[in-house]
């Protein structure tokens, strides 16, 4: 009995033993596989999990470069149009804000703006948030005392405007995601922008980056250029003052006027009426304030149309400055009937000089007629929708550094129906659409010996690092007209303005100018009966032409034709202010 129970006891004790080997082996085995691991992730994985820690601190950031800044001539002065300020952007992480409440009783007074706001976006599920925008300097100091972990500020610049409204339209702004809208500031944006940087940085735990970390990234930001406009400041205020006082003495509401060069292109002012803040533009409810008219916003011209139907017939040779023709007051074309203006004089002979002074739609239609030998054919069709294409630049856009600009339509010769009284009224300005720049541009063209100059904003570029970029006239195209027609077509012109507004102009000067008055399309088809747009497209100097004018007046209140009574006022006042303060030569 003994002998069997110390055989138990032994044969436990050795199986007690051989688990407690067990064990121990066991434990060996793992902390060897442990140790391995270790020694593996610290030596062979060393770099792997070092750039992974890394990658989880690594952030990148968008160096925004520093936007060129618009300049333009005031006299022999360059001054500012658009300048660069910093502002700004507070922004929070809340996932680091511990206390959302504390942190927003603290930040309130400092952003202006209430607790419970602050503590609502301090809230969020999110990694970024925008507490407040475009904020001052003194902001920026304060943010910076207060220290506050998960409160960051993003630096940016905002655009202002040491000249205020002036010229609003045609610079455009730049919105919120630094991107040019409208104007100069989106035809440029490219030039005007640069090229932003970029930093890879390694961050602390309040996300500022370590700068002298060497995984930081660095690649520098390439500013944009500056760009020097062709307009004159001064001109451009004379501008604007006198569109806002005609507009408002014609009852209208809305308007456009332009100045250009006509041996050059360059536009020297050109306004519209009414203008909008472009530093307060996110408040514009009105988007279409934003609209340059003069290269936005075509339209059926009119009688302004008549000069370039004129000056085509005689470059065709179909007649003469001295030729005349019998006008029945009345043309009858296909199953239409062009009539003419009440004080059209009745029917007899007129000139070339009639049709211009009298307005005769008549006559814009004989003019059209002797293109295709005495009717209005494919021939007259083709010839003169070839001229308005190809040598007014007509239906096509001219390039200038304006965003938005429009191309106008011009009717196809060829298809269609009612081709020929289409064509009849494109004629005297109606049945097409230009805008005021094409048509002081093809003006130019035919009253500086026959050169289309490229219309231009742009006088020059200079790059950070001073290089700069002339930009010099652009000539599109020569023989336009000859130059004895573009002189008879300075001459016919000066007639116009010495039988029908000689008392508005300067004694001893001499300038030359159609009106027009065109009826308003409908967009289901037909004109409005009781709505019309004045217009004006002149010139000053004669024998020396300086500039072209081009008016226009959207629905004026003035009883009487609209051309006449609301336009040729501004075009007046337009070309004495030019008189009087900018060195036009006499006559």
């Amino acid at each position: 009995m003994l002998t069997n129970t110390y055989e138990s006891i032994s044969t436990k004790n050795s199986i007690l033993k051989q688990r407690i080997t067990l064990w121990y082996t066991l434990l060996i085995i793992i902390f060897g596989i442990f140790t391995a691991r270790l020694f593996y992730l610290q030596v062979f994985r060393h770099d792997y999990y070092q750039r992974s820690a890394l990658l989880g601190q690594l952030k990148q950031y968008d160096i925004p470069a520093e936007r060129g800044t618009i300049r333009a001539l005031d006299g022999s002065s360059v001054v500012p149009l658009v300048l660069n300020e910093k502002r700004y952007n507070i922004i929070a992480d809340p996932k680091l804000i511990k206390d959302p409440s504390k942190s927003a009783e603290i930040l309130a007074p400092v952003l202006s703006l209430p607790v419970n706001d602050l503590i609502s976006k301090l809230s969020e599920n999110s990694r970024y948030v925008i507490l407040a925008k475009k904020q001052t300097k003194d902001v920026h100091v304060n943010i910076k005392q207060l220290d506050l972990i998960g409160v960051f500020e993003d630096e940016v610049t905002i655009r202002t405007y040491p000249q205020g409204e002036l010229a609003s339209q045609l610079l455009g702004f730049v919105d919120d995601s630094n991107k040019g809208r409208y104007g100069v500031e989106e035809s440029l944006d490219a030039l005007l922008r640069g090229q932003d940087g970029r930093l890879k940085a390694i961050t602390d735990q309040k996300g500022v980056p370590l700068l002298a970390s060497g995984d930081n990234i660095l690649i520098d930001p390439t500013e944009g250029d500056d760009v020097v406009l062709t307009i004159d400041v001064g001109m451009q205020r004379q501008l604007e003052d006198i569109l806002k006082s005609g507009l408002d003495a014609a009852k209208s509401k809305s308007g456009s006027a332009l100045i250009l060069e006509a041996k050059t292109g360059a536009i020297k002012a050109m306004a519209n009426y009414p203008t909008y803040s472009p530093s307060e533009f996110s408040s514009v409810a009105d988007t279409g304030l934003f609209l340059n008219a003069s290269v936005s916003a075509p339209l059926e011209v009119g009688s302004i149309m008549k000069p370039l139907t004129a000056a085509a017939a005689l470059q065709y040779g179909v007649v003469t400055k001295d030729s005349t023709y019998y006008d029945p007051s009345r043309f009858k074309v296909d199953d239409a009937t062009i009539n003419n203006i009440e004080e059209d004089g009745g029917a007899g002979v007129r000139s070339i000089a009639d049709i211009l002074q009298l307005s005769l739609n008549t006559g814009a239609t004989w003019l059209l007629m002797q293109m295709g030998g005495g009717q209005i054919n494919y021939q007259a069709r083709t010839k003169w929708y070839d001229f308005m294409t190809k040598q007014y630049g007509f239906g096509s856009k001219t390039g200038i550094e304006q965003g938005y600009e429009e191309a106008g339509i011009i009717p196809s010769p060829t298809e269609g129906y009612g081709l020929n009284i289409r064509y009849a009224n494109t004629a005297f300005g109606q049945g097409m659409t230009a805008t005021p720049l094409q048509m002081g541009a093809a003006l130019a063209a035919v009253i500086n010996d026959g050169t289309y100059y490229k219309p231009r904003l742009v006088q020059k570029t200079i790059s950070k690092v001073g290089f700069e970029t002339i930009k010099k006239p652009e000539v599109v195209r020569t023989g336009v007209v000859t130059p004895q027609i573009s002189k008879e077509m300075r001459d016919l012109m000066n007639y116009v303005v010495q039988k029908n507004n000689r008392p508005a102009v300067r004694n001893g000067y001499t300038v030359g100018g159609k009106t027009g008055t065109a009826e308003i399309a409908k967009e289901e088809g037909g004109y409005y009966k009781d709505r019309y747009n004045g217009t004006y497209l002149g010139f000053v100097g004669k024998d020396n032409p300086q500039y072209v004018i081009v008016v226009r007046v959207n629905e004026p209140g003035v009883a009487g034709y609209a051309g006449a009574q609301a336009a040729a006022p501004l075009f007046a006042a337009l070309s004495n202010m030019l008189i009087d303060s900018f060195n036009v030569s006499n006559p």
